[in-house]
């Protein structure tokens, strides 16, 4: 077996035709590229921390596919099936495994187990991509949790707007919205991913009433640039999409060449503030090993609180120093 063969045996791949067509194919480091064609340092596991599963979901798993680490929220998992199979995936260890057809999650079993928790008041939906779905098997899921009483806020995660607009039909929208509050979480990486299809796709969301965020990943060649993730952040806002969360890359096996430093991450994050707007500033967060559960990056520019004066650097570096009075409990 070649080397090829060898990882596609290991990580499968799949790139809807429209995605494959915004590669620059004369740019051998082009960041479309980077995302979905597969890359021989996949099959490369050479940092110490890397793991199958860093984020230990599988430990966190209620019900098979329902992940329940926060006492409030869970994460359904209803799908294995993508769109597209990004090559920074953080589940690479279930792309290869392969269900009987016609077998799949069982979404009831989700359904009684969030309707034994009433402590439950937010599912996430996600997969694989849950857009992919039988509408009618995803319209019949959201309405079960909607009639949960205890449940008050849907979300589904999806890179269908980005990699396969077309997907996003009125009708869909029409079906999403009647199961609102629903919020669409969805994942931009580069500015050349906003197109004027995936413009169209979330502006039919959002006039549905379904309000539509990003959670971008910090990906080592692709976007870890002040300009190319301004540019990102400042297109999502022109298009209503809100820059959410900048996930630093997860150390994911067979990910390990998109991961970079933190402090560029930190550096990028600290240059953005001051020189865009605040709505195109993200949280930049780090999902932590261990199922640590989510940590915020983004810098303080306060240096110090002592007394009542308390010590910031501006974005331009310079130093100012502000009084505050100290409350009763001091």
């Amino acid at each position: 077996m070649g080397p090829f063969s060898a990882l596609i045996a290991r990580y499968q791949y799949a790139i809807p035709p429209y995605y494959l067509s915004l590669i620059d194919w004369s740019n051998p480091a082009d960041p479309i590229r980077k995302q979905c064609v597969p890359d021989l340092r996949e099959l490369t596991f050479s940092m110490p921390d890397s793991e199958e599963d860093p984020l230990r979901e599988e430990e966190h798993m209620a019900v098979p596919g329902l992940i329940h680490r926060y006492p409030d929220r869970v994460l359904a998992m209803i799908t294995s099936r993508c769109a597209m199979y990004c090559r920074h995936c953080n589940r690479k260890r279930t792309w290869n495994r392969g269900r009987p057809r016609g077998e799949g999650p069982d979404l009831g079993r989700m359904v009684q187990y969030v309707a034994g928790n009433p402590g439950i008041r937010e599912v996430i939906v996600s997969g694989g991509d849950p857009l992919l779905v039988n509408p009618r098997v995803l319209d019949g899921f959201l309405g079960a949790l909607r009639r949960l009483s205890h449940v008050e806020v849907l979300r589904i995660g999806t890179r269908v707007p980005v990699v396969l607009p077309m997907r996003i039909t009125s009708k869909l929208c029409r079906m999403l919205a009647g199961h609102r509050p629903l919020w669409i979480n969805t994942q931009f990486n580069h500015p050349r991913e906003i197109t004027p299809e995936s413009a169209a796709a979330c502006d039919r969301l959002l006039l549905a009433g379904l309000p539509v965020s990003n959670q971008a990943v910090l990906l080592k060649g692709v976007n870890d640039r002040f300009d190319v993730l301004r540019n990102l952040f400042q297109g999502l806002q022109s298009i209503m999409v809100r820059p959410y969360y900048l996930f630093h890359c997860e150390p994911v096996r067979g990910v390990e060449y998109f991961r970079s430093d933190l402090s560029a991450g930190i550096g990028i994050m600290e240059a953005l503030w001051g020189r865009t707007a605040g709505l195109c500033i993200p949280h930049y967060v780090v999902d932590l090993p261990k199922g640590g559960g989510k940590a915020r990056v983004m810098p303080s520019f306060l240096l110090s609180l002592e007394g009542e004066e308390a010590v910031f650097r501006t974005f331009e570096g310079k130093i100012v120093r502000c009084g505050f009075p100290l409350g009763e409990s001091a």
